[in-house]
Order: structure tokens, then sequence, then C-alpha cells
């Protein structure tokens, strides 16, 4: 698969009109990867969605006075001179495996979807909120599945345990879809409970009455219909691609029995947390194992369900959001190291913001978009580093500031997709994936 530059793509702008489409570019030379450069081959995304607290998590401040520094205590961890909160133990053990980033910040304090958007996408619009829109930018996810699909038969992108909505009933929240790159882009998503007994996907199999030879003749089938108009009509085209990725999933053997979690030890179970999420951090272990590219977790229903914690955020944090935190993550870095895996695997533990330094009568803290802390392990990035670092409330960053373009910038290097890469859309506009954000070199390894 070829890797083009900007630039080079730049010169290429009339290709689409004589018939041949950026895809197809991409795959015209075989002999060249757009991932030959890349530190690593997979990314695991778990986004806490609705603004983790990095006050009571990453960046406490025991000498800040009480209304500020809240009720946990900073623990020592695998990196000297590096703390951490008292609810995060394990995670304490394994920081030697990761780069910590004190110092992020971004323009949206209010709408949870423009804020989940700046952080999965880099495209900050500010307060302009709202769902998920056919022209938003896509999710890495989905850019991974066009520029380096897996290579054997098996899922690209999958996306767990929610989609996730802005408020209950509001509408699915942005930066997990294939956006302008077309809806064939967007994730599998798994929208049930894989801690629940006899999880599974029967969707996935075609069913005991649907031979190799039938499904042949079905697909065959579904083919020839496809024929009538193949390329006048563009909701035909999606619905061709939607089949022709239903037959693939029907026939991933390598997809099926990654989704089978009951193959997994119970200890190993036990390890990663006997609740919905923490089956979804290591669900996402085995479809990465098993191929496939991208893994999101979406560690909320809503945007209001879990990680805003505007009340009880001490309660909330240290009664179930940090320990299942604590068990999944340490698990996933401990088991994709043991594994060999760690190398070539992108992992981020983010949110949309942070919150208020100052903590609110309800005993919550608000928004805060000024200054907050992420995560990042594996794939090319630093072993017990720390990036900036924020004031002496954790209210604004004080060394080295980066914005979400930045962080999203070097995971695409890192995977071995140009940051600036300039893709064309469904109608052959040239978009390019983030342009405002820049590398950071310090982060890599």
């Amino acid at each position: 698969m070829s890797h083009y530059s900007r630039r080079q793509i730049l010169g290429l702008g009339t290709a689409g009109i004589a018939g041949l489409s950026l895809p197809r570019l991409l795959q015209a030379d075989e002999t060249r990867d757009v991932g030959g450069s890349a530190k690593a081959d997979a990314c695991i995304v778990i986004f806490l969605d609705g603004g983790p607290s990095h006050h009571d998590m990453w960046d406490l401040k025991p000498d800040a006075p009480a209304e500020i520094r809240g009720e946990f205590k900073p623990i020592a961890s695998s990196v000297p001179g590096l703390l951490v909160g008292e609810h995060l133990p394990r995670m304490a053990k394994v920081m030697h495996l990761a780069t910590l980033v004190r110092s992020m910040h971004h323009s949206v304090n209010n709408a949870h979807a423009a804020a989940v958007y700046a952080a999965l996408t880099g495209h900050d619009r500010g307060e302009n909120g709202g769902g998920a829109k056919p022209t938003d930018h896509p999710a890495i996810g989905s850019v991974m599945g066009l520029c380096r699909p897996p290579k054997g038969s098996v899922v690209p992108f999958v996306s767990m345990p929610y989609i996730t909505q802005e408020g209950a009933g509001g509408p699915p929240q942005p930066g997990f879809f294939g956006g302008w790159l077309g809806r064939t882009r967007d994730p599998l998503f798994i929208r049930r409970d894989p801690n629940a007994i006899g999880f599974g996907m029967p969707e996935l199999s075609p069913g005991a009455d649907v031979d190799g030879a039938r499904m042949d003749a079905r697909k065959f089938l579904m083919s020839s219909l496809g024929i009538v108009s193949p390329k006048s009509d563009r909701q035909l085209q999606d619905m061709e691609a939607f089949q022709a990725k239903a037959f693939e999933l029907l026939t991933s053997e390598a997809t099926r029995k990654a989704i089978q979690i009951e193959r997994e030890p119970s200890a190993v179970r036990d390890n990663y947390g006997r609740n919905i999420y923490g089956q979804s951090v290591l669900l996402a272990r085995r479809l990465i194992e098993a191929g496939t590219r991208t893994a999101f977790i979406s560690w909320a229903p809503d945007a209001n369900a879990t990680w805003d914690t505007h009340g009880q955020n001490f309660k909330k944090l240290k009664g179930e959001l940090l320990p299942q935190l604590d068990a999944a993550v340490s698990s996933l870095l401990t088991d994709l190291e043991a594994r060999g895996m760690l190398e070539r695997t992108v992992v981020a533990i983010m949110g949309d913001f942070g919150r208020s330094p100052k903590i609110n009568p309800a005993a919550g803290r608000d928004h805060w978009n000024f200054c907050y802390s992420l995560m990042l392990a594996g794939g090319g990035f630093k072993k017990g580093y720390v990036h900036g670092a924020s004031d002496r409330i954790g209210g604004r960053p004080s060394r080295n500031p980066l914005g979400p373009a930045d962080i999203i910038a070097s995971i695409y290097e890192n995977l071995g997709i140009p940051h600036d890469l300039e893709l064309r859309d469904r109608l052959q506009r040239p978009m390019v994936l983030c342009p405002w954000g820049d590398p950071v070199r310090e982060l890599s390894g």
C-alpha cells in the first residue's frame, strides 16, 4: 500500500476525475506500505466519557487548600518521584510502561459532544455541540481501516460497549464514526455486555442451516442484484458496501473466536474486573490479538452517566470508577507486555476534559477544559515519562501545554499514518486528517 505525502496527493488531485479514487491509489502499489515506518500496528483507546478528574487520579495537589486537594492522598508509583491517586494502586505499579501528560487543554468547557470530538479527532470546533454528523472528521479506527487494513479477514475497527449518547436519550456523540469517509468506515459496535452470562454475537455466525455453498450463493445473488445501477446512486453504493462488509464478518473466523471471551481463563477475567468495562477492555485485547487494528472502549452509556462527577465526586470515584479502571488498565498493560504486544500497540486512556480545581457544594467537581491529564502507553511512546505540568492548583498548564490535535497527530504518526495526510471524502473533496496539531517528539521513545 502506497505512502503518499500531502504534497504528492495534491499533485494527484485530478485522479478522482479520471475514475481513480484515493483508496484505489493507496492500493495501486503493493510493494510499499503506509505503515512501513510505523512504530505501532494497532491502537486501543479507553475513553473516560464525561471528563475524569485529573486532581484525584494523575495530578494530585496535596499542598493545596482542602477545597482544592480533595479527599484522596497521593501514593508512589513505579516511576521514581511520580505520584498518583491512592485508589489507583495497580496502575501505580505499571506507570514505568507509560507516558503521563499533565498539560492538556482545549476550548470546550460546556458541550461534552464537542469536547469528545476534539479529544478523539483533534478538531476543536469550540462549543459547537450536537450529535455525530456525516461531515465529521473520521475516527482513528476509520482511518486505520482505510490506510492500514488488517492483513486477514477480521473486523478492522470495533467500538464498545455503548454508542455513547450526548445525555440520556440524546444523539450519538461524534468522534467514533467514519464521518466523511462514509458509513462503511464506521466501527462494528458491540452493544452487549461481555460480562453477561452467555455473551456472544449470533449475528456474526451464519446459522446452523447455512453452509459454505449457501453463503456463496447468497453472495452471488446479492452482487447480481447490485448491478442494476452500480454507480448512479450513492445510497446504492453504500448498500453494496454494507452487504460486502456483512459477508466478510460472517466468514471471519478470527473475529468470531475473538468475541468468545469465555475462552479466557477465569483468573484473567477476574484480573480485568467482572464488570462491563473491564471485560470490554479484555475483549479489546482479544480483538487486537486477532488482527483488528483499532478498538475503542467508551466508558459511559451517556455523557452524564459515569465520569461526569458534578456531584459526589469522591464517592463515585472511590466506590466504583477508579477500582474498575485500575483493574482494567493495569491488567491490559501487563498482559500486552507479557505477550510481546505492547511495543506495537498504542494504548490511550483519556477523556473529554478534566474537572474543576475547586470542589462544589454538591461534593463534586465541574467541567474543566483549561487543564487536564491523559495517559499513553506502548506503540512508540516513552516509558516512565511525565510530559508537562500544571500550576499549583491544577488549573492551568505551567509547562509544555498541549492540545488534543497534538496528541492525535502523535498517535497517527506512531501508527505510520502522516497526520497531515490528505484524503478525499465521498465527493472527492480534499480533507486533511489533523492539520492543527504537530507530533510531539518528546513523547516518543
